[in-house]
């Protein structure tokens, strides 16, 4: 599992949202959380780690480190 899906699903839990209600706020396809969190997807656009960060309340270098 990539730091990136360890580290999104660690945050997301952390702050209580369901990768669906993650997708909502940050505006992705539920989709995309599902592959970015199981591995399928290492490589998502800089938009949708954007999106995804400012959610979590944490920087984009933060999330994929």
């Amino acid at each position: 599992m990539s730091n990136l899906a360890k580290n999104l699903r660690q945050l997301r839990e952390a702050k209580g949202l369901t990768q669906e209600k993650l997708a909502r706020l940050a505006d992705v396809a539920n989709n995309t959380i599902i592959k970015i969190e199981s591995g399928k997807n290492q490589n998502p656009t800089l938009d949708t780690l954007k999106n995804i960060a400012k959610v979590l309340e944490v920087s984009v270098d933060e999330l994929i480190s």
